[in-house]
């Protein structure tokens, strides 16, 4: 869903989704380029993990693929830092601004919760 109030002037995207737990979350807006970069890197990192898959098929050394699979845990460790950097600068930085900071933060500390091991 692409909300126009109160960002309009701001190409964005917008989603507001229930978490597991069925609670509702705060809209968040993402800039189009950073959706799609984001979009980009995990298209990538499927690819990659299909390569992986194929090496398994092909009965490829166990090392080559422990270190395949070492690589796209760096590249999903990659893509959450950068949806947490945006998090941070601008789903944060719009609640403190609007005065629900402390829902937000709440949000982010049962993600990371779930993230973090």
């Amino acid at each position: 869903m692409v909300l126009s109030d109160p960002y309009a002037d701001q190409p964005s995207h917008a989603h507001n989704d229930r978490d597991r737990d069925g609670h509702s979350a705060q809209p968040h807006f993402h800039n189009e380029e950073s959706l799609r970069r984001i979009v980009n890197r995990l298209s990538r990192i499927e690819g990659h993990i299909r390569g992986v898959r194929t090496m398994v098929q092909e009965s490829r050394p166990c090392p080559e693929v422990l270190v395949q699979i070492a690589a796209v845990r760096g590249a999903l460790d990659r893509v959450a830092r950068i949806i947490l950097d945006e998090h941070l600068t601008e789903c944060i930085g719009r609640a403190a601004k609007e005065g629900n900071i402390e829902v937000e933060i709440q949000e982010l500390k049962a993600a990371l919760d779930r993230f973090l091991p």
